[in-house]
């Protein structure tokens, strides 16, 4: 299962550009105090010398971070050379990338760069199988992750979705107003809540309320909000209330949020249902497997399982 070369691959190598340069170097900067924040003293043991390292890809996995691992080894004076493509899905073990620069260099990044590759990975590699679920069910809305992501690591995991080819919802609280269960209470009500954000968000933002019931998302679409979300309805619940709100609101988008699972995603797949977020697509994923070996001759960079534990000259051992 390879996209190399197919129009998924060349928006994913668009999505290269949405990230601040500024941001990035500001990240990666960060990343490498926190890692090494005095002395790196296996790296005297290395020295300064030119080295070549590869990246390897020891899991099935779709491979997403390249800008955040650029950055990471840039700051190094180090140079990477990608063999692979954003967003290619690869098997193991593949080699996805050589790097060159002062070998105490390229340790002092191994461990940062290879912690953004792999949880981006895991990310898109995760969000990818979840799209393709709902394509199998033919439902033509969009997947979305939720602002439930690692603190300091936000742009990683928003940036990976996008690789993964589902939405990343809104960024963080300024990117659209959404209006939860705590805010309608200490409001009073869903339209005071609505008319008083109003004033401050003006026409540029979009409104979307969380609803428990049929009742709250009427109240919601009546009130002037664009978007609602049916929190933790039952599938059979939200197709309910789905049909009613699309036939009396046509032009209101609804989202389904709350306890969806891969296991569960496809039975949330209604026609009338325009959104679905699910937290674990920034939580709980699982990271590929990926390595970092500096190139030597007779070195196996693969660093194969050991399944020998004595040779032929020590099994005397066995016998004492």
């Amino acid at each position: 299962m390879s996209v190399e070369g197919t129009l998924d691959n060349i928006y994913c190598n668009r999505y290269l550009h949405i990230l601040s340069p500024t941001n990035l170097r500001h990240l990666a900067r960060e990343w490498l105090k926190e890692d090494t924040p005095s002395f790196d003293y296996a790296g005297f043991v290395v020295g300064e010398k030119e080295e070549r390292a590869v990246l390897l890809l020891k899991s099935p996995a779709v491979v997403a971070g390249k800008p955040f691992v650029d950055a990471v080894f840039r700051e190094l004076d180090c140079t990477v050379e990608w063999l692979v493509e954003e967003g290619q899905f690869l098997e193991p073990i593949h080699t996805v990338a050589n790097v060159t620069g002062k070998v105490r260099h390229l340790l002092l990044g191994e461990r940062v760069a290879l912690n953004c590759l792999s949880r981006a990975s895991g990310i898109a590699t995760n969000a990818r199988k979840l799209k393709q679920l709902t394509e199998s069910v033919a439902w033509r809305g969009e997947l979305a992750g939720t602002r439930k992501t690692t603190p300091g690591f936000r742009m990683v995991e928003k940036y990976a979705l996008l690789i993964g080819g589902v939405a990343t919802h809104r960024y963080d609280l300024s990117s659209m107003v959404m209006l939860k269960d705590n805010h309608i209470w200490t409001a009073g009500s869903i339209e005071q809540a609505v008319k008083d954000v109003r004033v401050v968000s003006g026409f540029s933002s979009k409104i979307e309320v969380e609803c428990r019931s049929l009742e709250e998302a009427r109240e919601a679409a009546r009130a002037g909000s664009q978007v609602v979300m049916l929190d933790n309805f039952s599938p059979e619940a939200l197709s309910q209330t789905a049909v009613v709100l699309k036939k009396e609101f046509p032009e209101l988008i609804i989202e389904a949020s709350g306890g969806i699972t891969q296991t569960s995603v496809c039975s949330y797949c209604d026609d009338n249902v325009d959104v679905i977020s699910i937290s674990g697509l920034v939580q709980g994923y699982t990271t590929a497997d990926f390595s970092m070996k500096i190139f030597k001759d007779g070195k196996d960079p693969r660093n194969p399982i050991v399944e020998q534990v004595l040779n032929a000259k020590s099994a005397d051992v066995n016998e004492t």
